[in-house]
């Protein structure tokens, strides 16, 4: 049965990491950004293929957004394939050096409860 008498309620401040606690967090994300790493490197040609199709989605809405004459846009479609395999080489390099970081801290901000 349901009282209605007003009760205290107490909050209760989370408490802190003890060293050992954020010693631990900061060896797994080591680990993660290990694993990370070794995925990246080692799926090299499937993150290849990826960014192939990100830059073929992504220039054609690039030209149709900036280029609205049919002759002209077209012409643009054609031509954008030249650069495409310097876009996969510096996109490439961007996802090797940047991707175990940036993939770990987003997995880590997802779990931390703040």
């Amino acid at each position: 049965m349901l009282s209605r008498q007003k009760e205290t309620v107490e909050i209760v401040a989370l408490t802190k990491l003890t060293p050992e606690e954020k010693r631990f967090q900061e060896e797994k994300l080591r680990d993660i950004y290990l694993l990370l790493e070794n995925l990246a490197l080692n799926e090299e040609m499937t993150i290849k293929l990826i960014i192939d199709c990100l830059y073929d989605i992504g220039i054609i809405n690039l030209i149709n957004k900036k280029i609205s004459n049919r002759s002209m846009n077209k012409l643009a479609k054609f031509l954008s394939g030249t650069p495409k395999p310097l876009v996969k080489i510096i996109a490439w390099q961007w996802v090797k050096k940047n991707l175990p970081s940036k993939v770990s801290n987003w997995l880590y901000n997802k779990v931390k409860f703040k």
